[in-house]
């Protein structure tokens, strides 16, 4: 169990240190992946930014994902089980607008961090989250970045499912996972202090991030 996200981080950097890449760009999920983003930054040197996705969330029970958008409209979602769960397609619709506005407020929230296209081609990049349960979220940004052409693409959390972590093995170059379950409960229950973030405090972590590499 980790003490918080940032003790989470610290145990991550180690781990993603091993990998030797060469001048990695970090992109974190918030607002929980900032704070496990900060010290790993401060490992590696390496610049942070933000990859924005939102999940969308079961209509009986918004924490949980049953797919996720990106900046670009494109979705991650399982439509099999959308229909199954009698989901009908003007609900589904309703949810998707609401997930649009959401995205957009968190976009502006962090407009003046958020990657750009043209930081991901050619650069080895490591998205980093608190944690990954259903999955959607990491594969619709990986799906995301591959369309900007990075050299590499590394998925780091401390804690995910393993039958997620299968699925995104082939699609990423590497994972760098601390606890990997078969079953899984809320990423919370694997941290001691698993406090809600805000945006500022969010933002705070990531100007952490930006002292904590030496410029040359």
């Amino acid at each position: 169990m980790f003490n918080n996200r940032t003790h989470a981080g610290e145990l991550l950097a180690e781990r993603l240190a091993e990998l030797h890449l060469n001048n990695p760009y970090i992109l974190a999920v918030p607002r929980g992946g900032l704070a496990v983003a900060a010290p790993i930054a401060a490992k590696l040197q390496a610049k942070v930014g933000v990859l924005i996705a939102k999940k969308i969330g079961h209509p009986l029970n918004p924490e949980v994902a049953i797919g996720a958008m990106m900046p670009d409209g494109s979705l991650i979602h399982d439509n099999q089980y959308v229909s199954g769960i009698g989901v009908k397609q003007e609900a589904f619709d309703e949810i998707l607008n609401k997930v649009r506005r959401d995205l957009n407020e968190r976009l502006q929230a962090y407009s003046h961090i958020v990657v750009k296209n043209h930081e991901v081609k050619g650069r080895h990049i490591i998205i980093v989250d608190d944690g990954i349960a259903t999955g959607y979220t990491m594969q619709a940004a990986v799906k995301w970045l591959k369309k900007w052409g990075p050299s590499s693409i590394t998925v780091a959390v401390p804690v995910a499912a393993n039958d997620v972590l299968a699925k995104l093995k082939k699609e990423v170059d590497n994972l760098a996972v601390l606890d990997q379950r078969d079953v899984f409960e809320a990423v919370g229950a694997y941290y001691k202090d698993f406090g809600q973030m805000t945006d500022k405090e969010a933002l705070e972590y990531h100007r952490y991030s930006e002292n904590a590499v030496v410029r040359p």
